[in-house]
């Protein structure tokens, strides 16, 4: 009997010598990873911000006098032909006459200005469509950053609940290490049993199973970190182990800011100035587009059975252009009434967000208030059950209670951890999700 127990426990060691070597390996190559640097890694690296921004580049380049149609046109042009070509002449005498290959050449170049001076104010609206095009592009990239912020922030937490759960689990595991361990010390002295031996035995592996698979989840939660800062994949590392929960956000405060930065609602403030723009447009075709032009040409032909064999010029041209139009089969009243239209749109979408975004924001609020409360009952629980688990461990110590006993307080000792933990990070959660909701999410 002392035989099979000693080889329980010598199965029982090895696996903890194999995870607490491995551990004690993986924590030399782990750096220590701040939640700084794990923002500032993906602000860098992240794909989704690397192409908003050129988003945004190009919607800056677009905001210039020459795009919106404002600056004047300067074409140069050239261009040189002939031809050769075999003819017969018959003059009002009856005479006859046949050239054969005559070579006709002709020769042009210049500059030409074009300028449109006035279109009903076109031109200076579209160049304010333009400046609101780079708003919205730079509201984008607003919204990918905030995005990518709450995602490596809500990753960094992910890991760092995981961490602490890792090392409740393995506090668990030496307890019913323990707990084996004078299961044999009295069995060996004749005043255990073999019941509770193999109950241990049992209990023990049970916790290093889930020990197993927290590491497992600890890892997963790795790669799903490194996959947001969008760097090597299997690097590893280790996290804080503190979690630092602003309990002092207002809801007046955070409304009041949403209002102002919160991208979605930016966004549906710009498309509703666009939609005023293009009615603003539209209505400038109903006024004359007035332009000049202007240019120097040089002219060179030749023509040998021509009156005139050889003729050159060149010289200014100039001019003045004006077209109105004054029936286009409705199409004009059309356009206004469909911009009109599109102006509604655009403020019931802005009215819709805004209700849309303030319910996101009314939940978020609720949500982090009742986390707060729950973190306070679940801190208080943790402590509670520690207590009760010392006081249940020295018990079975001196042989006053059952087994069972022992692992239910074990078993409420790592659940009011784990709702602890767990109560920590929904309440960073919702914080997280508040302050993105609002605009206010930065690397601070």
């Amino acid at each position: 009997m002392k035989k099979i127990n000693n080889q329980q426990m010598r199965k029982g060691l090895l696996l903890m010598v194999t995870l607490i070597g491995g551990m004690v390996y993986t924590g030399k190559a782990q750096e220590k990873l701040t939640l700084q640097q794990a923002l500032s890694t993906a602000l860098q690296n992240n794909y989704d911000i690397k192409l908003v921004n050129n988003d945004v580049l190009i919607a800056k380049n677009n905001v210039n006098a020459g795009n919106a149609g404002i600056l004047p046109r300067l074409d140069a042009s050239f261009s040189e032909g002939g031809s050769r070509q075999n003819t017969t002449r018959t003059q009002s005498n009856g005479n006859e006459q046949t050239l054969t290959g005559v070579r006709n050449t002709n020769m042009s170049y210049g500059v030409a200005l074009g300028w449109t001076i006035f279109d009903g104010l076109q031109m200076f609206t579209n160049y304010e469509r333009l400046k609101e095009l780079q708003k919205s592009g730079e509201v984008n990239a607003k919204a990918t950053i905030l995005s990518t912020i709450s995602a490596v922030v809500n990753a960094y937490y992910t890991v760092m609940k995981e961490q602490q759960l890792v090392v409740a689990r393995d506090s668990a595991l030496d307890v019913s290490q323990l707990r084996l361990r004078i299961a044999n010390n009295k069995l060996s002295i004749g005043r255990g049993s073999k019941l509770d031996v193999l109950t241990a035995t049992v209990d023990y592996n049970t916790d290093t199973s889930a020990y197993l698979q927290e590491l497992n989840l600890l890892k997963t939660a790795k790669t799903s970190l490194n996959q947001v800062m969008a760097r090597d994949l299997n690097l590893d590392f280790k996290v804080d182990t503190s979690i630092v929960i602003d309990a002092k956000l207002d809801y007046t405060a955070l409304s009041g800011q949403m209002e102002q930065l919160n991208p979605e609602l930016q966004n549906a403030f710009i498309s509703k100035k666009i939609a005023e723009l293009n009615l603003k447009q539209v209505k400038g075709q109903r006024y004359p587009v007035v332009a000049v032009n202007s240019g120097y040409e040089f002219q060179r032909s030749s023509s040998p059975t021509g009156f005139n064999t050889q003729q050159r010029a060149n010289g200014l041209t100039y001019g003045l252009t004006a077209s109105l139009n004054i029936f286009n089969g409705f199409l004009q009243r059309q356009n206004e009434r469909n911009a009109k239209i599109q102006i509604n749109s655009a403020e019931l979408s802005l009215d819709k967000t805004r209700q849309d975004i303030s319910a996101q924001l009314i939940s978020a609020y609720q949500n982090y208030l009742t986390s707060l409360e729950l973190l306070n009952v679940e801190q208080r629980n943790v402590e509670l059950a520690k207590q009760s688990l010392d006081i249940t461990l020295e018990k079975y110590r001196l042989g006053s209670i059952a087994p069972l006993e022992l692992r239910e307080a074990q078993r409420n000792s790592i659940d009011a951890v784990s709702r602890y933990v767990e109560a920590q990070y929904q309440a960073k959660l919702t914080e997280i999700s508040l302050k993105e909701i609002s605009g206010t999410l930065n690397i601070q």
